[in-house]
């Protein structure tokens, strides 16, 4: 089976996009999966530095695309993680580098021997979120629970659709129990009913993502973290297992809120 473009994505620019594909790249990998990264941000590359890959750059995405290098000597292999591959973005060019069509190529080459090619797209809707949808099979948008960043993601949920590469799949990142108890946060359930949009995961705020992320070292390498759990799980759906999303308030409240929105959605 040729291997599958997810696109991860957000309208606002901060929520956890870049963080959320490191992590689903890595949970994917420690499933067995062949996995590539590829950082689409051009002039902006962080999913390097999540990685923990920086210094062992030589080569861009940029670069393969104006035929400086093979593909695979843009890669570089993680060496935790021997089934998990990184094109880094250019540094020094800026968007226009790269067209749809160019990643259109670069990914249909990938498809051949990779089983998840993921596509860490630039926040917004300018040319470089085109170019990072334009092979995708599957779209995640990456929202935190706040007003402003569900507005942007239900745009971008929009405009995945007319470009007919929906529906959307939905991250709900950095969401506080504590806060949305309070009445000081959106619950999960409240962004579902806002975007209409499937859920394929809920990562909690924790502070340790702050600093695996300083430490290039993806949560969900860690088996004891549940924020690296919930990573897992994205990735255990992105393959299409059927994944209960783990209960923090009771079943009969806010999970129960969440499962009762899933199942109505499917029906």
């Amino acid at each position: 089976m040729a291997g599958q473009v997810i696109t991860i994505t957000s309208g606002k620019g901060g929520v956890g996009k870049t963080t959320a594909t490191a992590n689903i790249g890595a949970a994917l990998a420690g499933l067995g999966h062949k996995v590539v990264c590829i950082d689409a941000d051009i002039g902006l590359r962080n999913l390097d530095v999540v990685l923990g890959l920086e210094n062992r750059i030589v080569y861009d995405l940029v670069d393969v695309v104006e035929g400086r290098c093979k593909l695979r000597q843009a890669m570089i292999r993680d060496k935790r993680l021997e089934t998990l591959f990184l094109i880094p973005a250019a540094q020094t060019r800026d968007k226009n580098a790269i067209s749809p069509s160019d990643m259109q190529r670069v990914c249909d080459e990938l498809r051949v021997d990779y089983d998840y090619i993921i596509v860490d797209s630039p926040a917004g809707i300018e040319r470089g979120f085109r170019n990072a949808i334009a092979p995708a099979d599957q779209v995640i948008v990456v929202t935190n629970p706040e007003v402003s960043a569900v507005r942007d993601a239900d745009r971008i949920i929009g405009i995945v659709e007319a470009e007919e590469k929906g529906p959307a799949q939905l991250v709900i990142n950095r969401i506080n129990m504590d806060m949305v108890n309070k009445g000081d946060m959106l619950a999960a359930a409240d962004v579902l009913e806002l975007l209409a949009v499937d859920l394929i995961g809920i990562v909690p705020e924790d502070q340790a993502v702050l600093v695996s992320t300083n430490r290039g070292s993806p949560i969900a390498m860690d088996k004891k973290s549940k924020t690296g759990q919930a990573f897992r799980d994205i990735a255990e759906r992105v393959t299409g297992k059927d994944v209960p999303f783990a209960p923090q308030d009771g079943e009969n409240g806010f999970f129960g809120r969440i499962s009762k929105l899933i199942r109505a959605g499917s029906n």
